[in-house]
């Protein structure tokens, strides 16, 4: 069994809280059928996020999801591409330092701003066209928890333009669009995904997925 010292609690105290958690979590959930043993460990994660339990059933999986996401990690240098700034901030760094792993986000930028304003999008879409424009969708784990129009520019620059992230985390909350561009998301064959069914959503849980891909890759690292 291997043990994971940079992707769990720094202190022996965090960690058994950690473990117990997932230990309850684990007990409670019920059957996850649904899900593989490889897939588990992310929901589970989620669920630890929110404490809530419908994410065993709502959380769905392109087929290549998983493999996709640990060979991004594992190939140490792939940058994370956000929606909005409190993924980047959520992630842990040391986390991703072990990986080499960056993040960026580009909702702010003044550029992206005066875009939004002047082709009436928002700046979530400026944002992600801007990404691309600086490549830095290829190959990349595009995180998205918040706006709903990133996520569907990202579905068209797949498939007007030819992008191709290693993997789409893609899991924005809200009333208008949210379920829909998830919806859409899950119809996209080229680029593999994970994402939530419904309204549910939010950057915490974006950062519980890939923090719990982390962990997966550093425990094949050390195998």
């Amino acid at each position: 069994m291997t043990t994971n010292t940079v992707t769990e609690q720094i202190t022996a105290a965090g960690r058994a809280i950690e473990h117990d958690s997932f230990s309850i979590i684990d007990a409670e959930a019920g059957p996850h059928a649904a899900y593989t043993d490889e897939q588990w460990p992310l929901v589970r994660r989620m669920i630890h996020a929110n404490a809530d339990f419908e994410f065993n059933g709502l959380t769905a999986f392109h087929p290549e999801a998983m493999q996709a996401g640990l060979k991004a990690v594992l190939k140490l240098d792939t940058p994370v591409v956000a929606d909005v700034e409190m993924i980047c901030v959520g992630l842990s760094k040391p986390r991703l330092a072990h990986f080499g792993m960056s993040t960026h986000h580009y909702i702010s930028d003044p550029d992206v701003i005066e875009l939004a304003h002047l082709n009436d999008t928002t700046r979530a879409v400026q944002a992600m066209r801007k990404a691309h424009r600086l490549g830095k969708l290829e190959g990349a784990i595009v995180g998205i928890g918040n706006a709903p129009t990133a996520l569907l520019e990202v579905i068209r620059l797949i498939r007007e333009e030819g992008v191709r992230p290693a993997l789409i985390v893609g899991m924005p909350v809200g009333f208008v669009s949210a379920a829909e561009s998830k919806d859409l998301l899950m119809t996209v064959n080229d680029v593999p995904w994970v994402t939530i069914k419904g309204r549910k959503g939010g950057s915490t849980l974006v950062v519980a997925a890939i923090h719990a891909m982390l962990g997966l890759a550093e425990a094949q690292q050390k195998r």
